[in-house]
């Protein structure tokens, strides 16, 4: 699995390692019980502080993307985290407000923007 980070993006690493994990999953290029990188290797190989890896984990893990077994290492989770309605778009909700605020800078008209995000939503389902 590759992982590219951009630091001058202002997204955070972790978010971004987060988002790169979470797409190759949805894009099905990583399945159920595979094992990811462990967090020093995976830290090493994209230059970043260990930390931010395990942060990413650590997160991945609670929103029950992928697992962790004691002692050895993380996995693809293949249950759908059981999550209301309102959970989910509350995580949603800041990245919606990030892709508004760049097409605001773009001057991207709504339209654009919508049928953007409407192709990748269709991409994601020819991938699946």
């Amino acid at each position: 699995m590759i992982v590219r980070v951009h630091p001058a993006s202002g997204v955070p690493i972790y978010l971004q390692i987060e988002s790169q994990i979470k797409h190759a999953i949805a894009a099905q290029a990583i399945h159920e019980g595979d094992p990811l990188p462990p967090v020093r290797k995976l830290a090493a190989e994209i230059r970043v502080n260990p930390n931010t890896v395990a942060r990413a984990y650590q997160n991945l893990e609670r929103d029950g993307v992928i697992r962790t077994v004691q002692g050895g290492g993380c996995y693809v989770n293949g249950q759908t985290p059981k999550l209301l309605k309102p959970e989910k778009l509350r995580r949603l909700r800041p990245l919606a407000m990030q892709l508004a605020v760049e097409a605001h800078q773009l001057l991207l008209p709504r339209e654009d923007v919508v049928r953007l995000l409407d192709e990748s939503l269709n991409q994601l389902e020819r991938q699946s």
